[in-house]
């Protein structure tokens, strides 16, 4: 029974890879335009050679066909029995078929003789393939004579000597290597193609610098030609939103930091204490919002250049818990021995500033204090923060990385900005290659960020 069982099984994963195989062939024939090229070539080719064969077979064998031949084998079949002589002359009829390529049978009441003995075969002498199909008088084939005698033609088996015996085989090389150039003057012919799907990538990724190469004057070359156009004009954009942004940063800031300082020269007296802390406060969350919109607005392009450097990821970590008043409270979970990656140091502390500015914050009155861990998984590092504070709804969890989106009760206006943390954190783990997970703890919250 177990090696019955084992036997199914394996019969099953033979049945479930045949399947994987179809479904893969399947979605490459329908991804592949060469492919389907190809075949419909192929297909053409078949239907076309079936229709002219069955159009000349449809003539050869028509009535006009063998109401044409037929004079013209009767009066040849009688001139060579005239010719035989009466009764039939034995040495006459094997120079005519030494000479000819036929085949002779005569039978009488005088001679008797065949000119291919115990050849009765349907190549050579096929007098009784005829008798079989009911035609044994057919005047085509059969010729009675004045003395009694019966001659009966055939073709000669010497036709059919010469024949290569290997014609089918010729046939399907032949055939394979016809439907192989084909495929090969498709694949020249729509190269083009994936110079367009190169350079199509390369524009994505922000890349101008090569543009399609120009192969043909063919629709294929106008199509790369329009398509190298709209790219100088996309990149004459982005350096154009590039530029509006570096203005946008300076003069905002520049107001910013004059109000800032004219606030900082306000008198220092008991009456206007409380009001230059507010408006020191006012000004300094506007310098904060202005830098996370700008941050935020070049980390959402999909242009974004990251400035990769070899960073120690734990290194990092410390030194951000160490900027932090409460710090000393935070639990970490780092390994020593954690390889260097090659990471955005700006917005990798930037991304771990916000997820740790955002558990210290929601963790007040909480049963212990927030905790970052670090660990390798796959190809990348995954940092996870986790508060002990009171979470949120899971209706609300898929909203939280989404700009400007704060929660209704706990996280209020009052104890956090306008929503864009989070928001700058997917935003880095996306432009890492990652990903930016948010899941109820029980209790608390944890935000992973996978880099790569």
């Amino acid at each position: 029974m177990r090696r019955r069982g084992r036997v199914l099984a394996s019969a099953d994963r033979a049945l479930a890879a045949a399947g994987q195989a179809s479904q893969r062939g399947q979605r490459r024939w329908r991804h592949s335009l060469r492919l389907r090229l190809v075949t419909l070539f192929v297909v053409l080719a078949v239907a076309l050679m079936a229709v002219f064969v069955g159009g000349m077979k449809s003539a050869l064998s028509s009535t006009g066909w063998r109401e044409v031949a037929r004079p013209l084998l009767v009066d040849y079949m009688d001139r060579v029995v005239v010719e035989l002589g009466s009764p039939p002359d034995v040495a006459r009829a094997q120079a005519l078929v030494d000479r000819l390529p036929i085949a002779l049978h005569i039978e009488g009441p005088k001679v008797n003789w065949d000119s291919h003995p115990g050849r009765s075969d349907r190549r050579g002498w096929f007098s009784d393939r005829w008798r079989e199909r009911g035609a044994p008088d057919d005047p085509w084939f059969v010729r009675p004579t004045a003395d009694g005698h019966r001659i009966t033609f055939g073709w000669s088996p010497r036709m059919w000597q010469h024949q290569p015996s290997n014609a089918d085989w010729i046939t399907a090389v032949l055939a394979l290597g016809l439907i192989l150039l084909a495929y090969a003057l498709v694949h020249k012919l729509l190269k083009p193609l994936d110079d367009i799907r190169k350079g199509a990538d390369r524009f994505g990724r922000g890349d101008f610098a090569q543009a399609i190469p120009l192969r043909r004057r063919d629709e294929l070359g106008d199509l790369a030609h329009r398509i190298n156009t709209m790219a100088h004009d996309l990149e004459g954009m982005l350096d154009a939103k590039r530029a509006l942004l570096l203005a946008l940063s300076h003069e905002l800031r520049s107001p910013l930091t004059r109000a800032r300082l004219n606030a900082e020269l306000l008198p220092d007296t008991p009456e206007g204490a409380a009001e230059r802390a507010a408006l020191l406060r006012d000004l300094n969350e506007m310098r904060d919002l202005i830098s996370d919109l700008l941050e935020s607005e070049r980390l959402a392009s999909p242009h974004a250049a990251l400035q990769r450097e070899p960073v120690d990821l734990t290194a990092l970590v410390r030194e951000v818990v160490a900027e932090q008043a409460e710090g000393p409270q935070v639990q970490l979970d780092l390994p020593e021995a954690l390889p260097v990656r090659p990471l955005d140091r700006t917005r990798v502390r930037l991304l771990v500033r916000n997820l740790l500015d955002n558990a210290l914050r929601y963790s007040a009155g909480a049963p212990q204090p927030p905790r970052i861990s670090l660990r390798t998984e796959g190809k990348g590092v995954l940092l996870e923060v986790r508060d002990f504070g009171p979470g949120v709804d899971e209706a609300q969890l898929e909203h939280l990385t989404e700009p400007f989106y704060r929660t209704d009760s706990a996280r209020q206006r009052a104890t956090g900005g306008v929503g864009l943390g989070m928001y700058l954190c997917r935003l880095v783990a996306e432009a890492h290659g990652g990903r930016l997970e948010v899941r109820n703890a029980q209790p608390g919250l944890a935000i992973s960020a996978l880099l790569i």
